[in-house]
């Protein structure tokens, strides 16, 4: 009897690298790929549902380094530094909103195929979460 419990038990466990893979941001404007490297978790950008503005492709224009502001949004990390902590979470990262230009201090949690990325300066209660969705 332990023993079935046991195996079910660990049926249901969450594997860290399960955040891997591809992911809609919360608005479903953006396709970004969770990716390992170095122990530690990244996302970057592999698809824009509207890539241009004004016939070319769109570009980091709201960064506040006037020297990455042309850089395009297609292919950039977002997401940096994620570590997992045994706890099925994930912390000590930082996320960058290419709409403010601001990056802040970033956790997040796996629950099936929804990825809760909280958001916020200083402490993770004063900040906000963006629920993303695996892409299917």
């Amino acid at each position: 009897m332990a023993f079935v419990v046991l195996l079910s038990f660990s049926a249901r466990a969450q594997s860290p690298d399960d955040i891997t893979g591809l992911w809609w941001n919360a608005e479903k404007t953006a396709k970004i790929e969770v990716y390992k490297e170095k122990g530690k978790y990244f996302g970057k950008i592999v698809h824009l549902v509207e890539p241009n503005e004004n016939g070319k492709p769109k570009v980091d224009k709201e960064n506040p380094d006037a020297k990455l502001k042309n850089r395009k949004l297609d292919g950039l990390v977002i997401l940096e530094d994620l570590e997992y902590d045994e706890d099925n979470e994930y912390e000590d990262g930082k996320i960058y909103d290419p709409k403010s230009g601001k990056t802040y201090s970033a956790n997040a949690e796996l629950n099936g195929d929804k990825l809760d990325l909280r958001g916020y300066i200083g402490i993770s209660l004063i900040g906000r979460t963006s629920t993303w969705e695996r892409v299917k």
